[in-house]
């Protein structure tokens, strides 16, 4: 279930606060909510144009290793954190998340990448759908939280469960990189969903992972990915902001 409820499940579908709970992670991490998400590749586009990345075989593999190994893992585990210490309403653990998710970012673009998606996310979020107690907890953060952080806060204000978050903040996340690579490579319609489902056992092992990992149990791994998104700032052209 997507929230935790008292309200019977009835044999035709989803309660009312399941409902409500699907509605809103399926807005939230649509391509179409105004974060910006499009005009970020996480330094694939570097990747395409240093040979890295030529088809649907290296992207997969490429990606994997992101997810795993480097920012999707990262990421995911700063959600899971965040959102535990909001739902708790412990401001000091929020704000300690918040400065360790912002300092783990290995490059200036991708600090731009993922704090101005946050900053998006939680302005749009209070001005569409906010909830009791979410000022709050932003004002806890003195580092601007950065985008897996106010998914994290935004979800647990609303009493989203955890889990589902999680699965479509990462969903989100994996189909932003193929998208950005469908454009760069480029892949086909098809390709590009064939990539997705490759991914889909990694999506489901990063998230898992996620839940269970402490503070202690973060770190990167993906050299050459940290090492694209420090060359994409002096690509000579570019298509993407990172």
């Amino acid at each position: 279930m997507l929230m935790t409820t008292s309200e019977p499940v009835g044999a035709d579908g989803l309660d009312e606060s399941e409902a409500a709970a699907l509605y809103r992670l399926m807005t939230w991490l649509s391509p179409a909510f105004p974060v910006g998400g499009f005009s970020y590749s996480s330094g694939i586009e570097w990747a395409v144009e240093a040979g890295d990345i030529v088809d649907t075989a290296t992207l997969s593999d490429w990606l994997d290793a992101m997810l795993g190994d480097g920012p999707g893992f990262c990421d995911a585990t700063f959600l899971v954190h965040a959102y535990r210490a909001a739902e708790a309403g412990d401001k000091t653990a929020l704000n300690d998340v918040a400065e360790l998710a912002a300092a783990f970012v290995p490059s200036r673009e991708r600090q731009l990448e993922t704090s101005s998606q946050g900053r998006a996310f939680i302005d749009i979020a209070r001005a569409a759908w906010d909830a009791d107690g979410l000022d709050a907890m932003v004002s806890a953060c003195r580092t601007p939280p950065v985008y897996p952080v106010a998914v994290g806060v935004v979800a647990a204000q609303h009493r989203v469960a955890l889990a589902p978050t999680l699965h479509a903040f990462l969903h989100a996340l994996v189909s932003n990189w193929i998208s950005a690579a469908s454009r760069l490579v480029p892949l086909g319609q098809t390709d590009s969903q064939r990539v997705l489902v490759r991914l889909e056992a990694a999506v489901a092992a990063t998230a898992n992972r996620a839940l269970n990992a402490t503070l202690d149990d973060l770190g990167s791994a993906t050299f050459r990915a940290d090492l694209a998104s420090l060359r994409h700032e002096a690509q000579y052209t570019r298509l993407f902001r990172s």
